[in-house]
């Protein structure tokens, strides 16, 4: 079984209360193929009507749901995990079919989303409150965990797989039901993953997947509804903003996993073999097409001729292809949207100045490739540098001094990631201490894991999913005042 294989044509549909079926007036839209613009299949596409019956179902669902013994959630989630682990080839064609990233990274996106489910099988048992004496004695103070309720999530197109087990994890260990609506560029990994869970025991209910091309139209329609508690969106500032508004009525519990501009510093005493090859990895991490990829590259004026050839070279040696070819390192950019965005950040930035170490021209079709780039000479203030590319472009811009490096890096609006390669652990002290990011990676050009807090600050949003912090956006505290008499 691989590819399409692992999503039967009666599964290509809408998931609610458990079942399958068809959008009501039948209609359905096109999952394009990125490496070559053709259509690998429909699913239903649903109206708010649809939208309205998931939540329905979840909020049906949410009350048992939330009195179900923790050990029971915690083995459903742990029984996903080993099916996600055993179908990994599978779930890595079919991503590699929808969002065209190569087979070999699919996998490793597999890796990391199961350990999701893990980790959160694990913290299913562990939610707990508190007991102490008050201060002023003569009473006892409680605090109790409490399911927040039916939420929803809205996850986007680079990640299809681990932007929705980051989010369900958390959610069916603290006891919430939700309703789910994938990215209509990639739906078709969201739907085997609730295949997956039905198969692993999740009751009818909890979770429910609604395609739609009309995602504005379904979030104003569940936000708008006093039902729903919670809600967790991964994607662009500009969406995040407008879900935020529209929650302020009925006051729900937000998350937002938004834009990103991550810098990546390399100082003048930085291993340079090391720095390159973590660049690779924070650079070109699903293409480019990621919130956590490095963005702009500031280089101490002393290294950087050295780190932008050896850089180049890394980034020309890669191979461009459909991801389900051998050898293939960089698969297409998601649609042609994407495509003539990238291009025309690095055609402006080399209009500003910036001179072309590797690549710099899209190919001709079929299919939305643009091959790994390298700029130099990039002036700071250069659009290249202010917006986020999401493609396979390096822009490297010069500094000379500490405090010019943090100002450079810290001058945007938001603040998801960041890289910095050193070997002073006073300046690496300094850094993680003035650089305004969520995420701070010293040495390395990875920072993603499960068991770490994932989230930013300024337009980047707010909360944090993974780690200890990652359950408490599902958790409600309720305090019970317990007077004691003297004895």
């Amino acid at each position: 079984m691989s590819g399409l294989d692992l999503l039967p044509a009666e599964q290509r549909g809408l998931f609610i209360n458990g079942s399958w079926r068809e959008a009501d007036d039948g209609r359905r839209f096109e999952v394009i193929d990125p490496a070559d613009g053709s259509v690998l299949t429909t699913v239903a596409d649903a109206s708010t009507s649809e939208a309205v019956e998931g939540l329905d179902a979840a909020v049906e669902a949410q009350a048992a749901w939330a009195s179900s013994a923790p050990p029971g959630r915690s083995e459903i989630l742990r029984r996903a995990f080993d099916l996600l682990t055993e179908r990994a080839d599978e779930f890595a064609s079919l991503m590699s079919l929808e969002m065209g990233k190569p087979v070999a990274e699919a996998k490793g996106e597999v890796t990391y989303g199961s350990e999701f489910f893990r980790w959160y099988a694990e913290e299913a048992v562990r939610i707990h409150g508190r007991w102490m004496q008050a201060p002023a004695g003569g009473s006892r103070l409680l605090t109790v965990k409490k399911p927040v309720g039916p939420c929803l999530f809205v996850t986007p197109w680079n990640f299809p797989l681990a932007m929705g087990t980051r989010k369900i994890g958390p959610a069916i260990a603290a006891g919430c039901t939700m309703v789910v609506k994938p990215a209509a560029q990639t739906p078709l990994t969201m739907l085997a993953l609730a295949a997956l869970l039905a198969e692993a025991g999740l009751p009818p209910g909890v979770l429910n997947i609604i395609t739609t091309t009309d995602a504005a139209g379904l979030s104003e329609t569940l936000q708008a509804d006093d039902r729903l508690r919670k809600v967790s969106f991964t994607g662009s500032t500009g969406v995040g903003r407008v879900m935020v508004r529209q929650s302020a009525d009925v006051l729900q519990r937000v998350s937002m996993e938004l834009g990103g501009n991550a810098p990546f510093l390399v100082f003048g005493d930085a291993d340079l073999d090391a720095a390159v090859d973590g660049a690779m990895l924070a650079k070109m991490r699903n293409m480019g097409e990621a919130c956590t990829s490095a963005n702009r590259f500031l280089v101490h004026a002393d290294v950087a001729e050295e780190f932008g050839a050896r850089l180049a070279e890394r980034m020309g040696a890669l191979r461009l292809g459909r991801g389900q070819e051998e050898g293939v390192d960089v698969g297409p950019l998601i649609d042609e949207k994407a495509l003539e965005s990238v291009s025309q950040l690095v055609t402006d930035a080399i209009h500003d100045g910036a001179r072309v170490l590797v690549g710099g021209r899209a190919h001709e079709g079929p299919g939305y490739f643009y091959p790994p780039t390298v700029l130099v000479d990039v002036p700071a203030e250069s659009t290249i540098n202010a917006e986020e590319i999401f493609g396979p472009v390096a822009p490297i811009t010069t500094f000379t001094t500490d405090q010019e490096a943090v100002a450079l890096a810290n001058s945007t609006e938001y603040g998801l990631a960041s890289y910095a390669y050193t070997r002073d652990l006073d300046r690496t002290i300094r850094l993680a201490e003035s650089l305004d990011f969520g995420m701070v990676g010293i040495n390395t050009g990875l920072v993603s894991n499960a068991a770490a807090p994932f989230g930013g600050m300024k337009a980047s949003g707010f909360g944090r999913e993974g780690g200890f912090e990652g359950i408490e956006e599902y958790l409600e505290t309720t305090y019970v005042a317990l007077p004691v008499s003297q004895v």
